[in-house]
């Protein structure tokens, strides 16, 4: 009985403990037993015949806990107006509208920092429009003996076909194309010996500047050579010279040649769809580019030496994003670059040649700041029959090829044997020789020139010809208006960073 009167107990001393601690409320319990972050959000709530502390999840835990860096979505889009370049894969006939033409891509494009159309994807299109040769050009033509003078036309690109597959349809704008695409680089700078050298006397500098025009007529006929050379032994070369001789003809098809390259804008907006990118790899996205960074850019609206004034604003548009060294994104492409004309001379009479001369100050950062810099022109893809050159401080001039004194003195020489026949000498042929005959036809009327002086058999017409060749000659390369300096829509530009050049600071 004591045994069960023990336990009785035992259970009745339990009972009075656990009712004495359910009619303890929060506030009669001692610090200790009180839950030390009750405060804020938190609250209590009862649970069964307990009480449990409820508080919200704080978002800083949750990113603790979270197995992934935090990461931000990027809209992958090329905005309308967004330029392909294009190249074209195989000779095709200009004649009417509805030819097919296919190419392919040469730059890769970007959407942020992503290769949206990587280089090499296949475009295809046709033709839309073959133009009629205007009344003073078709003159023009005729009158330097070319009867079939080339028709203005347009394409448009319709389909694009990435490396994996993918088809995509588009709409494009096209440009007229550049048969020769070159890629011109400004000079280097003058080592310090020429510059004392600039310090010397009048006749020093004459004499110094004599045997550097030597020095260059050697190596540019050095160069001439060897490109003579390579154009027999390179595949393709002879192709080229096979499209010169056909060109002489005052009769031909027309032609897109290959390799020849369009910009192609896109008419409508492409989505690629959203990529992600963690915080850490855009940490340090809008940091200004360190000094002597060249910086891959396309220009966004023509400019010319005839029609810019100093004071212009120029807008060049990144084409390439650009990485630190530790390869973190500083800036996506499309951000902008923001200048203006320092220098335009417009072509003259005399064949006096245009100059253009431009500097970047600012670049429009991705969170819309303008950032100060100090940007010049370091490189341009243009056409070879643009004839351009930079000089050492970016400067776009306009040049001629030195064969017009060649070309010149050539047509002068036939003009004056032409006007001295063989019966000046005690001979009675009329006619001529036939070789002063043929040059003399080439001089003035071209290849049809040159049959027409030979089947003629007659001096008169040598002596015309000539003449008029001589004439035409003169004033072409001597007389007329020079070529103005442009930089089309969309050309591909490198900017150089952090350059200082004596033209900059001077104005």
């Amino acid at each position: 009985m004591s045994r069960i009167a023990l336990a009785i107990s035992t259970v009745a001393a339990l009972l009075s403990v656990v009712s004495t601690s359910h009619a303890q409320t929060p506030a009669e319990r001692t610090p200790k037993e009180a839950p030390k972050s009750i405060q804020g959000p938190c609250r209590l709530a009862p649970s069964g015949n307990s009480i449990r502390l409820v508080c919200p999840l704080p978002a800083i835990a949750f990113e603790e806990d979270s197995l992934r860096a935090p990461e931000v979505s990027i809209a992958l889009k090329l905005p309308e107006g967004t330029p392909l370049r294009i190249a074209i894969d195989q000779r095709t006939r200009i004649s009417h509208a509805g030819e097919s033409i296919r190419g392919h891509v040469v730059e890769t494009v970007f959407a942020f920092d992503e290769p949206v159309i990587p280089a090499g994807s296949m475009a295809t299109g046709h033709v839309t429009d073959v133009a009629a040769v205007p009344k003073l050009r078709r003159v023009r033509a005729y009158a330097s003996g070319d009867f079939s003078p080339f028709h203005q036309y347009a394409i448009t690109f319709d389909q694009l076909i990435l490396p994996d597959g993918t088809i995509l349809p588009i709409h494009t704008t096209v440009a007229p194309g550049a048969a020769e695409v070159v890629h011109l680089f400004a000079k280097p700078a003058k080592p310090k010996d020429e510059e004392q050298a600039e310090h010397k006397s009048a006749a020093a500098r004459a004499a110094s500047a004599a045997k550097q025009g030597v020095k260059d007529s050697v190596h540019e006929a050095s160069t001439t050579a060897h490109q003579a050379a390579e154009q027999i032994r390179t595949p393709g070369r002879m192709q080229r010279l096979k499209q010169y001789l056909v060109a002489q003809s005052p009769y031909r098809r027309q032609y897109v040649t290959e390799g020849t390259r369009f910009s192609a804008a896109l008419n409508e907006e492409l989505d690629f769809g959203a990529g992600s990118r963690t915080l850490e790899q855009l940490a340090a996205l809008g940091t200004s580019p360190p000094m002597d960074t060249v910086l891959h850019a396309r220009l966004v609206m023509e400019l010319s030496s005839e029609t810019a004034e100093r004071g212009d604003p120029v807008v060049a548009q990144l084409t390439e994003p650009l990485y630190s060294e530790d390869h973190r994104l500083l800036l996506p492409a499309d951000c902008r670059l923001i200048g203006r004309v320092l220098e335009a001379k417009p072509a003259r009479h005399l064949h006096r040649n245009g100059e253009l001369r431009i500097i970047f100050e600012q670049i429009e950062l991705p969170e819309g700041a303008l950032e100060p810099v100090q940007g010049t022109l370091e490189g341009v893809e243009v056409d070879r029959a643009a004839h351009m050159r930079l000089d050492e401080e970016g400067g776009a001039h306009a040049t001629d090829s030195k064969t017009r004194y060649l070309s010149t003195g050539v047509a002068l020489f036939l003009a004056a044997a032409a006007a001295h026949p063989d019966a000046e000498h005690g001979t009675v042929d009329q006619s001529g020789d036939p070789a002063l005959r043929a040059g003399a036809g080439a001089s003035g009327f071209g290849l049809a020139g040159t049959v027409i002086g030979l089947l003629a058999k007659s001096n008169a017409v040598s002596i015309a010809f000539s003449a008029y060749g001589a004439t035409a000659s003169i004033y072409t390369n001597f007389l007329s208006r020079g070529r103005n300096v442009v930089l089309p829509k969309n050309a591909p530009l490198e900017i150089g960073l952090g350059t200082s050049h004596p033209a900059i600071r001077k104005h």
